[in-house]
C-alpha cells in the first residue's frame, strides 16, 4: 500500500538533523505538560487510497474519542513523501503535533532525536500494558534495550500476490514458493507485452525491504551486531544481485519498472499486465484499482528453498506503522489517552479492518475479520517468518544510500548494461562510504 512510498528524501542529512534536535525544543527531558487539556493535534500517515479516504476512516473515530473524553483531535493526514521531512523539521524546531504516526523502520532514528516520549513501563501501563502487543511489532519500536520510542498501530507483512486470470491463461496451477520457481513461472508469463513480476525500482524503501529479506536468506545483514554498516559482505552483495537479476538476468520484470515508484506495479497487476507482485497488505489497494477479491490470490513470499521460517527462511520484514507522542506536548495526559484509545481492542479492529492491515494487539487479531485467507497468510508471516529491519539510528540513511544503489542497478539493467557481482559490490561500497563513521 501507499505506506511504502515512504521516501527517505533528505535522510542523508538525518544525522545533522538529529544533532540539532538533541539541543532543540523537541528534546526536553520532561514529559510535556497539560497546559492545553482540551485539544490534540494528530499527524496521521496516508494509509488509504488517498488522503480523503483516510479522513473518512479516521474522523468518525476521532469524534468518538471526543465524545468519550471531551478532547478535540485536530487531524492532518500527511502524504508519505512528506512525512519524514515534516517530522525531522518538527524535532529540530520543537513545533510538532502532539501525536503522530511514524513508519516503524524510522523508530530508532527518531528515538535518537530525543524528541519523542519514551514508552517506559509506567507509560505502557497507562495504555493497558506492554504485553497486549505482538512481540514482532514491539521489535520495531526503537533500539533494543531502550524504552520504545513508539507504540505499534498497524502491522503489515510482505506476501506474493498473483493474478488468477493470468495464471489460468498460462496453465499455471499454483504460485511459486521458491525464487527459482518464481523465475521459472515468471518466464512462462512474460510474453506478448505482459510480465511475470512487478517491481518498484525507483522506490528506495521498497528496494530496501526486498534486499533486506534476501540478505537474511543469504545469511547476511546490512549492519554488524554493534550497529556498524556492513553493506559489502558476500551475502549482502548476493541479495542485491539476486533482486536486480529478476530484471537483468531472468527478464521477468519489465525494464520500465526501473522507473516505478508510485505503486504503478499494482496498477499493472490490476490491468492484467503483470502477473505477480511482492507487496505488503495490498488488498485495499487492489480494491481501489477496481479488482474483486476473487481475482487475485496470495501466498507466502518466496524463500531460497524449503518453507518460510526464521533465519535463512525469513521472507518478510516486519512492516507497519507506529504511534508516537512528542515529549513537549501541552496535553500529555490527553495524548496518552488518545494512544490508549487508538490501540484499544475495539479501535484496532475498526482501523485495521478499514486498511486491510493486521492489528498488532493480540486480542484484536482474534476477530473473525482477520481470518480471511489473504490476511491469514500475512498474520502467519508476521508470527513465524518476518524480521525487523535493523533498529539503529542510521536506518533512514541506510534506506537512502542502499535504496539508491539498487535503483541505479535497476537503471543499468533497464538500459541493457551488465549487472555483475563486481558492479553490485562497487555500488554498495559507494553507499557504505556515505554512511556516518562510528
Amino acid at each position: 500500500m501507499r505506506r511504502i512510498r515512504a521516501a527517505a528524501v533528505g535522510a542523508v542529512t538525518l544525522s545533522f538533523a538529529l544533532t540539532l534536535a538533541a539541543c532543540g525544543g523537541g528534546s526536553s527531558g520532561t514529559e510535556g505538560s497539560n497546559e492545553q487539556p482540551k485539544t490534540l493535534t494528530y499527524w496521521a500517515s496516508n494509509q488509504g487510497a488517498n488522503l480523503e479516504v483516510d479522513k473518512k476512516v479516521l474522523q468518525p473515530e476521532l469524534d468518538k474519542f471526543e465524545k468519550e473524553t471531551g478532547i478535540k483531535v485536530k487531524l492532518e493526514v500527511v502524504p508519505w513523501a512528506d512525512l519524514l521531512n515534516r517530522i525531522l523539521t518538527a524535532t529540530t524546531s520543537g513545533q510538532g503535533p502532539d501525536v503522530l504516526n511514524i513508519g516503524n523502520t524510522w523508530s530508532a532514528s527518531l528515538q535518537a532525536s530525543g524528541a519523542l516520549l519514551p514508552w517506559d513501563a509506567k507509560n505502557f501501563e497507562a495504555i493497558g500494558g506492554k504485553d497486549r502487543f505482538v512481540e514482532s511489532a514491539l521489535g520495531s519500536t526503537g533500539v533494543p534495550g531502550q524504552d520504545p520510542a513508539a507504540v505499534p498501530l498497524y502491522s503489515m507483512a510482505y506476501a506474493l500476490y498473483y493474478n488468477k486470470k493470468m495464471f489460468a491463461d498460462a496453465g499455471i496451477e499454483k504460485p511459486p514458493t521458491t525464487w527459482e520457481e518464481l523465475a521459472e513461472t515468471g518466464k512462462r508469463l512474460s510474453k506478448d507485452g505482459k510480465w511475470g513480476l512487478g517491481a518498484e525500482g525507483s522506490n528506495l524503501s521498497n528496494n530496501i525491504h526486498q534486499v533486506f529479506v534476501l540478505a537474511k536468506q543469504h545469511g547476511a545483514d546490512f549492519f554488524t551486531a554493534d550497529g556498524k554498516a556492513d553493506f559489502t559482505s558476500d551475502g549482502a552483495v548476493a541479495a542485491v544481485k539476486q533482486y536486480v537479476d529478476l530484471m537483468a538476468k531472468d527478464k521477468v520484470v519489465a525494464p520500465g519498472n526501473a522507473e516505478y515508484a508510485q505503486n504503478q506495479s499494482l496498477s499493472d497487476f490490476a490491468k492484467d499486465k503483470t502477473a505477480m507482485v511482492l507487496w505488503q497488505t495490498a488488498s485495499a489497494t487492489f480494491k481501489a484499482q477496481g479488482m474483486n477479491d476473487d481475482e487475485w490470490g496470495v501466498a507466502p513470499a518466496p524463500v531460497q528453498s524449503g518453507e518460510p521460517g526464521p533465519g535463512k527462511a525469513t521472507n518478510s520484514m516486519v512492516a507497519g506503522i507506529n504511534m508516537a507522542v512528542f515529549k513537549n506536548t501541552k496535553n500529555i495526559d490527553g495524548a496518552k489517552k488518545f494512544v490508549k484509545f487508538m490501540t484499544s481492542d475495539e479501535e484496532q479492529v475498526v482501523l485495521n479492518k478499514a486498511y486491510g492491515s493486521i492489528p498488532p494487539v493480540k486480542a484484536a487479531q482474534q476477530d473473525p475479520a482477520f481470518n480471511t485467507p489473504a490476511l491469514a497468510v500475512l498474520r502467519e508471516t508476521l508470527a513465524t517468518s518476518a524480521a525487523a529491519l535493523p533498529q539503529v539510528p542510521e536506518e533512514s540513511q541506510f534506506e537512502t544510500v542502499v535504496g539508491t544503489a539498487v535503483k541505479e542497478l535497476f537503471a543499468d539493467a533497464a538500459a541493457g548494461r551488465a549487472v555483475t557481482t563486481e558492479s553490485v559490490r562497487a555500488k554498495l561500497e559507494k553507499a557504505q562510504q556515505q554512511m556516518p563513521k562510528k
